[in-house]
């Protein structure tokens, strides 16, 4: 107790303890953590200044990539659903494997600039945003934005070589499932090349229409599924893989629409279909064919039952442990001695009768 009669509060820390905390509270959004992530932004936007111009210019003129504007907002969103998985406390710079990421990303820059290969220009972002990732927070940052920056892939164009090499199997598998499809049904279709013949109409399956813009949207959507739902591994691996089929069999029942459309009623509502309205109805179809295979792993495969809580290391609790214990052994305690039995009475003898 104080002179001036103030009591010691009990429920403070105090001494080593007291500094301890003090540190360690750090608030959410002090300069001291805004800070450094601000300007290594902005450091980040001008150097890749002109790599993300070109990379608007692209998602703006070709509707193969429009998709690519919602990919840094979803991983923005991503970032902020994943917020609990940041330990502040735990993160620490990690300088050797945030420089040699750093490092590769300006080569790929170079080596992009130098080949006139435009493609690792604008992958040179990734690599980059994972090695600032790791020089700010090194492993605790890392674990908590590893999913979101790797889904800025799907923000990258394709190479020209790999778009060309799958276009082609894929105009091709569109033209002869289309025109199966259709003979199916009834409709009097022949396949030359790349050409559905209905008897007077000519439905040209061009290179636009091979399913390979479906294909990357759908990837990406599986992807931002997977990501989402909280699923098994191997669900989401499923997920994953099964875009490509989703993708192509869409593709393929557009086009057969569009066929029973060119019989049915005239050529200018079956091209507004086929250019127009089955693109943007083919997005809602992908995302009803990923809800029902979700809902069939459900029934397929049965979630593990959850881990049991790991218990709770302490290093005082621990300390505690392995001291050895000062209790004193308890003292042997004696019976209590047991008194004798009384012997029963004698019998009295009977005495003799008088005669």
């Amino acid at each position: 107790m104080d002179c001036s009669g103030s009591t010691l509060d009990l429920s403070r820390p105090h001494g080593k303890d007291a500094m301890t905390s003090q540190t360690n509270r750090v608030p959410a959004w002090s300069f001291a953590v805004v800070g450094p992530v601000l300007l290594v932004s902005a450091c980040f936007a001008w150097a890749f200044a002109s790599t993300l111009t070109d990379l608007a210019h692209v998602w703006r003129t070709n509707d193969q990539y429009s998709h690519g504007f919602l990919v840094p907002g979803f991983a923005l969103v991503l970032l902020w659903l994943r917020r609990d998985k940041l330990d502040r406390a735990s993160a620490r710079p990690g300088l050797l494997i945030g420089s040699l990421l750093v490092v590769l990303a300006l080569g790929l820059r170079l080596a992009g600039v130098y080949w006139y290969f435009l493609w690792l220009d604008t992958f040179a972002l990734v690599p980059c945003a994972a090695g600032l990732c790791w020089l700010l927070g090194g492993w605790a940052a890392w674990r908590w934005a590893w999913p979101a920056i790797l889904y800025l892939i799907f923000m990258v164009p394709l190479p020209y070589r790999l778009s060309t090499a799958l276009s082609a199997p894929l105009q091709s598998l569109a033209t002869t499932a289309s025109t199966f499809l259709m003979q199916t049904i009834g409709l009097p279709a022949l396949s030359e090349g790349n050409v559905i013949v209905l008897n007077e109409a000519r439905l040209n399956v061009v290179e636009a229409c091979s399913g390979l813009r479906m294909l990357v949207v759908f990837v990406a959507l599986s992807a931002a599924m997977a990501l989402l739902t909280r699923r098994p591994l191997l669900d989401k691996l499923i997920l994953l893989v099964s875009a490509v089929p989703i993708a192509v069999v869409s593709n393929i029942l557009r086009i057969t629409a569009t066929g029973i459309l060119y019989e049915t009623t005239n050529s200018e509502t079956a091209n507004l279909f086929f250019h127009d309205l089955g693109g943007w109805l083919m997005m809602p179809l992908g995302l009803l064919f990923l809800a029902g295979e979700v809902k069939i792993l459900s029934y397929l495969l049965i979630d593990p039952p959850p881990a049991p809580p790991r218990p709770v290391r302490d290093p005082a609790l621990q300390r505690l442990r392995k001291q050895p214990s000062r209790t004193r052994p308890p003292r042997p305690t004696t019976p209590p001695a047991r008194k004798p039995e009384k012997a029963p009475p004698a019998l009295a003898k009977p005495t003799a009768e008088r005669r």
